[in-house]
C-alpha cells in the first residue's frame, strides 16, 4: 500500500515538472541563469543563417524554417509582434534566435514572408512575419519537430506562417 502511494506521489510530481518545463501557460519573468540551452545567436556576417526544409508535420508535408544547422524553428502563441512571452527560465527549453549583425537577417532561400528583428526581453530576437523565433532543446537532430504542439502553445514555424502585426487575440491552432 505504501509503495502504491509513493508511485502516485512520484507520478504527480513528474507531471507537475513536465507541465512547468513546457512553459506554456504564462509569461516567465524570473531572473538568473536558465541552466539549460543558451540562446541561438545568428552570425553577424552576411551569410544566411536561416534556411527552409521540407518535413512532415501532423501528417502534412510542410516547408519549415530552420537555423543554419537545419534545426527546426518554432513560434509561441503567447508572443506578440513586439513582446516575447517566453523569457528567462523559459528560454532554457526554448532558446530564442538572436541577431547580432547589422541590417536584417537573411535566408538561404526566398521566403514569402518577412524576416525582421525586434528588441524584446531576450535581446535582438529574429522574427518571421512578426512571430519571434525559437529552437526547442529536445530537438537533437535536423528535421526533428518534437516541439510541435507542446503545451498547445508551441508550433513549428512554416514558410507560410501568417503575419502577426498586433497582439494575437484569437490564435490559430498551427502556423500552416
Amino acid at each position: 500500500m505504501v509503495s502504491l502511494k509513493r508511485f502516485f506521489l512520484g507520478m504527480s510530481l513528474l507531471m507537475v515538472a513536465l507541465f512547468a518545463v513546457a512553459c506554456g501557460s504564462s509569461t516567465y519573468t524570473s531572473t538568473g541563469s536558465s541552466g539549460g540551452t543558451t540562446p541561438t545567436t545568428a552570425p553577424s556576417n552576411s551569410v544566411a543563417f536561416l534556411k527552409t526544409a521540407p518535413v512532415t508535420v501532423n501528417g502534412q508535408s510542410v516547408t519549415i524554417l530552420t537555423n543554419a544547422q537545419g534545426m527546426t524553428l518554432y513560434y509561441f502563441k503567447l508572443d506578440t509582434a513586439t513582446t516575447a512571452a517566453c523569457t528567462a527560465a523559459c528560454t532554457g527549453n526554448w532558446p530564442p534566435i538572436l541577431f547580432t549583425g547589422s541590417g536584417s537577417p537573411t535566408s538561404a532561400t526566398t521566403l514569402p514572408g518577412t524576416l525582421s528583428v525586434v528588441t524584446d526581453a531576450n535581446g535582438q530576437q529574429v522574427e518571421y512575419n512578426g512571430h519571434p523565433l525559437y529552437r526547442y532543446s529536445q530537438d537533437t537532430a535536423p528535421g526533428q519537430t518534437n516541439g510541435e504542439g507542446v503545451g498547445g502553445k508551441w508550433f513549428v514555424a512554416s514558410s507560410t506562417l501568417s503575419i502577426q502585426s498586433a497582439p494575437q487575440v484569437t490564435p490559430t491552432s498551427s502556423g500552416y
